[in-house]
């Protein structure tokens, strides 16, 4: 998807600071962190949003949480808490329509967030 920006960071075509990259995800730090960890892991494949994954998705939809949690584990709040989001349209907070998720943690989370 050419206008797509996540697709543009996953293809190498926009910058990103990418932290982790394998054939199924990239990860990167957000531009706007809400938290001292704030990163999104993508799929390289432009899926709109959770909405718009299949049955078939299911290994890359883990993936993504799997390597979340990894990269968790490498900035030392594996132990302590993260948290992982994913928004699923406008009303929820999605402002790329690409799905990521987001690992935020190094600071104690409140609910709802703000």
């Amino acid at each position: 998807m050419n206008g797509c920006v996540f697709c543009r960071v996953a293809s190498g075509e926009a910058p990103a600071s990418i932290v982790h990259e394998d054939e199924l995800v990239v990860a990167f730090h957000d531009i706007h962190p809400q938290a001292p960890t704030h990163i999104l892991v993508i799929p390289r494949r432009h899926i709109r949003s959770l909405n718009e994954a299949r049955a078939e998705d299911g290994e890359l939809l883990g993936r993504l949480l799997l390597v979340a949690r990894d990269l968790a584990a490498a900035r030392g709040i594996g132990e302590r808490g993260y948290r992982i989001v994913a928004n699923c349209g406008r009303a929820a907070g999605q402002s790329v329509f690409h799905l990521h998720v987001h690992l935020l943690g190094g600071r104690p989370m409140s609910w709802p967030p703000g």
